[in-house]
């Protein structure tokens, strides 16, 4: 009789092990810290835009730091903290801190990255953290360089909103790979100053900026010029730092487009080493942990 149970009550606690062993190996989501806040933008919609379209798409849980100040000194909590980023795999920066200018604050926000936390950054982060004379190419390793080398981008304006034809130029890279160029609705197309050593260029957007020419008649002309730059690229900072990039992100309907949000999402699993040459996410890490 022994040995007729015994068969039965191994594959009964087989059974029950092994679900949560499964629990046990299967990879813990990546933690994000996502900054918004600050100038110009409706951040208070787009964390919200951003959490919900992230976690749908990988394996992530995204703890959303948001400050409701609309100024260009928005006071996020971790001014001051350089160990804000403790515990987390990644940082988005999606503030706008156009005139955060003290350069001790802007060491603190960068020292995680700089001890090799992966970092994504949209849109206004690229017009953030910066003084003296930033409008000008800024020479490597000065004090005002600091952000702009860890972009691997320098920018200091844009243009109006109007739709960016964007198109990848390289197609090779897992984070582009089998996406389709497409248009934005009205956006803005930000400028390139300088592109850093070991930038990575993965898109470019093209704008058809118009604007009004007086002749010597009196009557107006309508002149078109189109205007082009970087806007997606990776970085590689001090050699041992992802960091992914993109200047496109200023309207809600831009953020809660599908093609964005796919971008942006690759470029999460990118930085933390968790995507596959081919564009999907590594085993466990991509939706509901598949």
């Amino acid at each position: 009789m022994k040995k007729l149970l015994l068969p039965t009550i191994l594959a009964a606690s087989l059974v029950l092990v092994s679900p949560s062993a499964r629990a046990a190996d299967a990879p813990k989501p990546l933690k994000v810290m996502l900054l918004t806040g600050g100038c110009c933008h409706d951040y208070k919609k787009q964390k919200d835009i951003l959490k919900a379209g992230l976690e749908a798409r990988a394996n992530i849980v995204v703890d959303q730091v948001h400050v409701d100040d609309s100024s260009t000194k928005p006071r996020l909590p971790i001014y001051g903290n350089s160990d804000y980023a403790k515990g987390y795999d990644l940082i988005i920066h999606d503030e706008c801190s156009a005139d955060i200018n003290d350069p001790a604050v802007i060491a603190g926000v960068l020292k995680p990255h700089a001890d090799g936390l992966p970092a994504v950054n949209l849109h206004c982060a690229m017009h953030s953290y910066r003084f003296g004379n930033y409008q000008k190419p800024v020479a490597a390793g000065a004090d005002n360089a600091s952000w702009f080398e860890y972009l691997g981008m320098q920018s200091t304006s844009h243009g109006p909103q109007e739709p960016i034809e964007i198109t990848y130029t390289d197609k090779a890279s897992p984070i582009t790979t089998g996406l389709a160029d497409w248009t934005t609705i009205k956006e803005e197309l930000y400028n390139n100053v300088q592109i850093m050593p070991g930038n990575q260029a993965l898109a470019k957007g093209r704008q058809i900026v118009k604007s009004k020419k007086k002749q010597a008649d009196g009557t107006e002309t309508v002149e078109e010029k189109a205007v082009e730059t970087v806007v997606v690229w990776t970085n590689l900072w001090k050699n041992k730092t992802r960091v992914f990039s993109t200047t496109i992100g200023h309207n809600n309907a831009t953020v809660e487009d599908a093609k964005y949000l796919d971008l942006v999402t690759r470029g999460v699993l990118w930085a933390t080493d968790h995507l596959n040459p081919d564009g999907t996410a590594a085993k466990g890490y991509g939706p509901g942990g598949k």
